[in-house]
């Protein structure tokens, strides 16, 4: 194991400026996963649970889904709600039981909302309530991205090192070109955050500024 006094931004900015490290590359086609952009993660002034990393995180998502539905390409967004009971969360939502715990995002309350910032199609957007990390796990999504063919995805929200990590793990274990906006993911500190995206640039996914993002977009005519 290498040993370092480095902090995981410093790493992180080290391992990204590295112009040998080769990109997957984008596809053909893509698909915009926004993943948990609800109030129990946004909303900083009203839950605990929230986070924000970039203060433009959500203006940058709107406007990747404003490219995205310019396309006709799709755009999703998940969120986390559990039943009444919380049994849907299983073992996960086990570990603790207080108000703000997992298990107590609750189907239709306040911390489930999408935030009122977010710029959302409602009869075009795909929206999924999933209940693990990865929004692949038991939801519809993987049937979606055949339909559409896509082969590329792109992925926003929160957390980097829980749930969008776990989606650019299974989405690059499906055989998707995975990426990553910089800006546009958030988690609860930064060293948790900069960790995460260190280990997925090197394994998973490329991650790289929106700005980059969004001139391929534009290229296909968005």
């Amino acid at each position: 194991m290498i040993e370092s006094n480095k902090t995981a931004r410093e790493i992180f900015h080290e391992v990204i400026a590295n112009p040998e490290r080769a990109a997957f590359g984008f596809g053909q086609k893509a698909i915009l996963v926004n993943v948990d952009l609800q109030k129990a993660y946004t909303r900083t002034d009203l839950f605990k649970t929230a986070y924000e990393t970039d203060p433009k995180q959500l203006e940058y998502v709107n406007t990747l889904a404003r490219a995205f539905r310019a396309l006709q390409w799709p755009v999703v967004w998940t969120h986390v709600a559990y039943m009444e009971s919380g049994e849907d969360a299983g073992v996960w939502g086990t570990r603790t039981n207080t108000p703000d715990s997992l298990q107590n995002i609750k189907v239709g309350s306040q911390r489930a909302e999408l935030d009122d910032r977010l710029e959302l199609d409602r009869a075009r957007d795909i929206f999924i309530n999933k209940r693990m990390a990865s929004p692949f796990f038991e939801t519809n999504l993987q049937s979606l991205m055949v339909w559409h063919q896509v082969d590329t995805v792109i992925i926003t929200g929160g957390s980097t090192s829980g749930c969008v990590r776990a989606l650019a793990v299974d989405s690059l274990s499906r055989g998707y070109r995975t990426i990553v906006p910089i800006e546009c993911v958030a988690d609860k500190h930064e060293s948790y955050h900069f960790a995460n995206l260190t280990d997925m640039v090197l394994k998973y996914a490329d991650v790289m500024p929106v700005k980059d993002v969004l001139s391929w977009l534009n290229s296909k005519g968005a």
